[in-house]
Order: C-alpha cells, then sequence, then structure tokens
C-alpha cells in the first residue's frame, strides 16, 4: 500500500507512471501469445457454436452473480450501503428466481449490476493507484488493483461455504465467463491486441482511462492522448 500511495515520478505533463514498462512489455508480449495461440481460438470456436449467444450470455450471468458476494463486502468497505443492500438483493433474486444466477431477472427489476472490488475500496480509502502493471494472464492492472485482486482472492464470502467440488465448479465458471467474454467482444480486443501500432501502448491508455472512470477520478487538464491528431481541428 505504501507503494501505491507513493506520488509518480516527475516528468512530462501526461507521462504515465509506468516504470516498470520493460518488464511490462515482457509479460505483454506473453499474455498475447497466450490468446493467440489459446484464448483466441477457444473463444471464437464457443462463439461460432454459441449462434445467437445464448450460452455465452447464461455463463456470464451465472459467474458475474458469484462475484456479488465480494462486491457486497467491498460496497460496505467503501461505506456504500444503498449499493451493498442492492447487490444483496439481486444475487439472492437472481440466485432464486433465476436459477442460480443463470437468468439476470434482477436487472429487469431494476437492480442492474454494480460490481467493485477491493482495488475501488482501496481508492475509497484514499489509496493511489501507484505504477501501472502488466500482470501474466490477468493483463493489464497497477500495483493498487493488483494488491487488493490478492486480497479479493482471500476475502470472497463464498470461499468459506462452498464444497470443494462447489469451489471447483465456480473457477470453473469464472474462467468459461471471461472465455465468453473474450468471444463477444473479440473485434474490439483484436484490434486492440493486434491491430494497433503499438498495442501495449493501447492497453495501457484503454485500461487506465476506463479504470479512473469506473472509479470517478476526473481526468487531468494537461493530460495527453498519444492517439489524438495534434493536427486535426
Amino acid at each position: 500500500m505504501a507503494a501505491c500511495a507513493a506520488p509518480p515520478p516527475s516528468g512530462a505533463p501526461g507521462e504515465f507512471n509506468d516504470p516498470y514498462e520493460a518488464a511490462n512489455r515482457k509479460r505483454h508480449e506473453f499474455n498475447k501469445r497466450i490468446d493467440r495461440t489459446l484464448v483466441r481460438p477457444v473463444a471464437r470456436r464457443v462463439s461460432k457454436g454459441d449462434g445467437d449467444g445464448t450460452a455465452g450470455r447464461v455463463v456470464s450471468n451465472f459467474a458475474s452473480n458469484l462475484s456479488m458476494p465480494q462486491a457486497v463486502v467491498n460496497h460496505v468497505l467503501q461505506g456504500d450501503l444503498n449499493n451493498a443492500t442492492r447487490m444483496t438483493a439481486r444475487f439472492l433474486l437472481n440466485s432464486t428466481f433465476g436459477f442460480g444466477g443463470l437468468a439476470d431477472i434482477a436487472t429487469e427489476a431494476g437492480l442492474p449490476e454494480e460490481d467493485t472490488d477491493f482495488g475501488a475500496t482501496l481508492h475509497a480509502w484514499g489509496v493511489g493507484e501507484g505504477a501501472y502493471l502488466e500482470l501474466p494472464v490477468f493483463g493489464p492492472s497497477t500495483e493498487r488493483d493488483a494488491a487488493g485482486m490478492v486480497v479479493d482472492l482471500f476475502t470472497d464470502p463464498l470461499g468459506s461455504v462452498l464444497t470443494a467440488r462447489q469451489a471447483n465448479i465456480a473457477r470453473a465458471a469464472r474462467i468459461a465467463g471471461k472465455v465468453a467474454d473474450r468471444g463477444r467482444f473479440g473485434d474490439t480486443l483484436d484490434s486492440i491486441l493486434y491491430d494497433s501500432a503499438d498495442s501495449y501502448a493501447q492497453a495501457r491508455l484503454i485500461y487506465l482511462l476506463n479504470r479512473r472512470d469506473e472509479l470517478g477520478v476526473e481526468a487531468e487538464d494537461d493530460f495527453i492522448d498519444p492517439y489524438e491528431d495534434i493536427y486535426a481541428e
């Protein structure tokens, strides 16, 4: 947490806090190899056989529902009791009338998903995002979010109530959900990873902007988008 709270190194306005870029780029290439040789082919095959995508949505719904107890814990830790209550109701509704979370009837009932994690909790507690990291397999992150990911592994309420067999099913569902998402957003991810001039810089930019927007962090006035045409009017 001390590393996360440390201010970024001084430099030109708009620079990213990326002191580990050389190592991050190596891990980025490693992640691309895994995606190219394993994840993307499997996701494409699954997506092709899924037709209208119903099976993929069902798997994603189930995996998403499994994450709700963890989200409730983090909403409470962030002092957001309103969303903690709403996500508890969402979990109970989808788990009972949604056939264990296979169907997302809670959204139709006015309880859309408000997911969160311990990285967001650390942000709410005033911990800075720290340096940018590209994690093996997991992809783009920051020091704060990586620390939060570790904490989330040990604070999932379901971990203490599921049997070993149920826990294995839950892990398989989460992996299948990620594969389904890879197939659903395949064209967008392919354009980032394989069609951009610098896929590492593009992934870093998109992740940090999306994450800061998700956390409600306003962009700095002097932020520089490296993909913006400075000569465009």
